[in-house]
């Protein structure tokens, strides 16, 4: 009988992991919006500063302050889908920190770029200018703009995590296209270096996040129908 009992209260206990384990994987479902709204927004970003420099023009302000306001909405838009998972999963807190890492990383490389490398600028610009101003793709030299290959880098890294974490291959792909951008923008002019951030962003995050969009948007009406 005490054998039965036991045998009985371990099969419960396992009944109980799996419930558990696949109730988390139920509410694990991004909606899609955060990736949507950043990879339009360095999209934007970088088709913008290519038209810039392709039709010879300067916005009174730079086009990556975006970045900055997009900040606000984005914590938002987090703090309502936390709202909205039923349960904190390990994989949750796992790509909470990765993303958060990857945002400060972010703010790093801007804080270099804009700051300690800034000190150099003008004899990089006046270097480059005697060396390039035969030169028919001469573009006015600003340093900030000549890093893409490093934020590519750093674009690839969370998105190739995510991917191959949450088994999601439009991101994991993302990821490596970021990646492989990264490589050719290290040989190409500046006017390519954008023209492939922009793709990067749309490859890595625009539309992965559609796809999660679309998918949440199922699931939700999938959850709708069983709770009638």
């Amino acid at each position: 009988m005490g054998q039965q009992e036991k045998t009985l209260t371990e099969k419960e206990s396992l009944d109980l992991i799996t419930m558990m384990i696949n109730k988390a994987k139920d509410s694990y479902h991004d909606t899609g919006i955060g990736a949507i709204m950043w990879g339009l927004v360095i999209a934007i970003c970088s088709l913008e500063k290519f038209s810039e420099i392709y039709f010879d023009y300067r916005l009174p302000f730079d086009i990556y302050l975006l970045t900055i306001v997009a900040v606000i909405p984005s914590i938002f838009i987090s703090i309502r889908e936390k709202k909205q998972k039923k349960v904190k999963s390990y994989d949750d807190i796992y790509m909470d920190y990765l993303w958060l890492g990857f945002g400060i990383s972010i703010f790093l490389m801007v804080l270099i770029v804009n700051n300690i490398l800034a000190d150099h600028s003008p004899l990089l610009k006046d270097d480059y200018k005697a060396l390039s101003q035969n030169r028919i793709d001469w573009v006015d030299f600003r340093f900030s703009e000549f890093v893409s290959p490093l934020f590519l880098l750093l674009y690839g890294f969370p998105t190739f995590v995510t991917g191959a974490t949450c088994k999601f291959k439009p991101m994991l792909w993302g990821g490596i296209f970021c990646w492989a951008c990264c490589v050719v923008t290290v040989y190409t002019p500046l006017k390519i270096d954008l023209l492939l951030t922009g793709f990067a962003a749309i490859i890595a995050w625009l539309i992965p996040g559609i796809l999660m969009e679309r998918e949440y948007r199922l699931y939700k009406k999938a959850q709708e129908r069983t709770n009638v």
